[in-house]
């Protein structure tokens, strides 16, 4: 257990190939929180993270976290570019394997993995950005693109939400983060 004072883990993972377009959306996100970082907005305490999505690669970036948030692609069957999705462990409503990634391999099979090997964090976050196109080449599509700058700044707010709920009050006073 951690010291009272110590802030929570707290690991922001982006999964994605930034060579298949729209796949990108997870780094991309990871760069617009880094710039967060930088303007102060966000703690250097929470860990960036840049991952291809492989299971075992993704579980050993996330253990040990009180909050985990994953932002990865979506695929859907009738697409919205740019949407956003957030599952959450708490929902149990988490993304089937198949329909919530668009790999192959990944986020879903990390999940069960996870979970049969009891290496879950305390609290995961899932945001998946619906994605136009994920064929070769580099940039985001216009609304892809435009949903970046939003979710970082969700993410921001629900890490400092986090902070905000798992901060204990020392002496009767404020919690603070």
């Amino acid at each position: 257990m951690s010291p009272p004072h110590a802030c929570p883990h707290i690991a922001v993972i982006g999964i994605g190939n930034v060579h298949r377009r729209d796949d990108g959306v997870g780094p991309a996100v990871i760069a617009r929180l880094a710039r967060h970082i930088e303007e102060g907005t966000l703690s250097l305490s929470v860990g960036l993270h840049v991952s291809d999505g492989e299971p075992a690669r993704l579980i050993a970036r996330w253990e040990g976290a009180d909050l985990a948030v994953v932002v990865d692609a979506a695929r859907t069957s009738r697409p919205a570019p740019g949407r956003v999705h957030r599952w959450d462990t708490d929902d149990l409503k988490l993304p089937p394997a198949a329909e919530a990634s668009s790999h192959g391999l990944g986020l879903g099979d990390a999940l069960r993995l996870a979970r049969a090997l009891g290496r879950l964090p305390q609290h995961l976050v899932v945001y998946g950005v619906e994605a136009a196109d994920t064929g070769f080449g580099t940039g985001l599509t216009t609304r892809t693109a435009e949903a970046v700058e939003l979710l970082a700044d969700r993410i921001v707010r629900e890490i400092h939400g986090h902070r905000l709920r798992t901060s204990p009050v020392l002496d009767g006073g404020t919690a603070s983060t």
